[in-house]
């Protein structure tokens, strides 16, 4: 009986020798074969304004047209986070095995929005700021040894943000139907990781990426909503399926 147990433990030892000699890793397309690649993007974009307020930002909003205060005194100007999505396409070059260089062009759609609150509440806002942009990250790729079929990576770089659409004349609109502006084009910088998952046909690069703007994206103007705002700047996070 323990003679038949020992011939049995022997065959499993065996057979799994022979199961993980045959063992082939998914190769991923052959994505990794080359030093230039292709590939594209969908993502998920959350972004919201980091608010830098003047001095004297609570103070009502004198309209000289109409020589009178037009707001009450502001209780809070906040920024909540936006949803929002991109689609994109993937430039790929390998300087090393384990470092590289992609350029990561998308096309973005989210909103931004900015709260004000008022000592009288009937005066509360929402002021959105609807955006669609053309994003160009360069970013640094630097990879861990590949496991099976699966590596893990970090990266950072910098992007120029490009706002792309028809602008709303405002010239003859009310003081408080006016909108906040940012800037046409700025510059950011960001920082991710995420892994690359490698199956036969592709690979799959799950990634995690959070960039923030330089300088201030805030057009000046004086209008109640811009004026108690002394800088903006954005707060990206962006989760992003690759496939390669």
């Amino acid at each position: 009986m323990i003679k038949n147990r020992y011939l049995l433990l022997l065959c499993l030892l065996f057979c799994s020798k022979i199961s993980l000699a045959q063992y082939v890793p998914a190769w991923g397309g052959g994505a990794d074969q080359q030093d230039l690649s292709f590939g594209f993007s969908f993502s998920y974009v959350s972004s919201d304004l980091r608010i830098v307020k003047k001095p004297d930002w609570r103070k009502p909003f004198f309209d000289a047209a109409t020589n009178k205060n037009i707001t009450d005194s502001v209780n809070s100007i906040g920024s909540k986070s936006q949803p929002g999505f991109a689609i994109g396409f993937l430039t790929r070059y390998t300087l090393t095995e384990h470092f590289e260089v992609r350029v990561t062009p998308s096309l973005v759609f989210a909103d931004r929005n900015l709260s004000y609150t008022y000592a009288n509440p009937d005066q509360n806002q929402v002021k959105q700021i609807q955006t669609t942009s053309v994003e160009i990250p360069l970013s640094f790729k630097l990879k861990s040894d590949r496991l099976g079929d699966f590596r893990a990576y970090i990266l950072g770089g910098v992007k120029y943000t490009k706002a792309i659409g028809t602008k709303k004349d405002e010239t003859n609109l009310d003081p408080l139907d006016k909108m906040v502006k940012n800037v046409g084009g700025f510059s950011s910088y960001e920082a991710g990781l995420g892994c690359d998952i490698y199956f036969e046909f592709f690979k799959l690069s799950p990634q995690i990426k959070v960039s923030n703007s330089f300088g201030n994206i805030l057009v000046p103007e004086n209008h109640p909503f811009s004026a108690p705002i002394s800088k903006l700047s954005l707060h990206t996070v962006m989760f992003s399926l690759f496939f390669e």
